[in-house]
């Protein structure tokens, strides 16, 4: 507490002033404090709605790219099975074209034994008469 002088007429004005000044300088002072803390505590308040803005779009964005990635492995899943079905029907295709093509050439190679028989017999036949002939033609000379 401050103690004042006293004077013919009460308290020293010298004094008193001196303290009123003081007085109003450490108001100022703390207005000053409260009006820098005021806009801090604002521009702060700013920044955290602004990172509650940024976290809330992120958070959708993580949901968005969640929801990519699993339509994404269900497109996969479903290429991939769509695939191998098709795998499956062009193997038993290739296997089925195969052994049509396996049976055709054994058919083929039958028939053509078949006919080289045939003709060996016919080809002996044909020799056997011509020797028959040039047989009887040396009989006859």
């Amino acid at each position: 507490m401050e103690k004042f002088g006293t004077s013919f007429y009460g308290y020293s004005k010298t004094d008193v002033n001196r303290f009123v000044n003081e007085v109003a300088k450490e108001y100022e002072s703390m207005l000053n404090n409260l009006k820098k803390r005021d806009e801090e505590i604002h521009s702060l308040r700013e920044k955290l709605v602004q990172y509650q803005n940024m976290e809330s779009t992120l958070n959708k964005a993580l949901m968005i790219a969640e929801d990519a990635s699993n339509q994404m492995k269900k497109v996969a899943r479903d290429e991939s099975k769509t695939i191998l079905e098709d795998a499956k029907r062009n193997a038993s295709r290739i296997v089925n074209e195969a052994l049509l093509k396996a049976e055709k050439l054994e058919s083929e190679g039958e028939n053509l034994r078949l006919r080289i028989v045939s003709f060996k017999r016919r080809f002996r036949s044909a020799i056997e008469n011509e020797l028959e002939a040039l047989e009887e033609i040396e009989e006859k000379y």
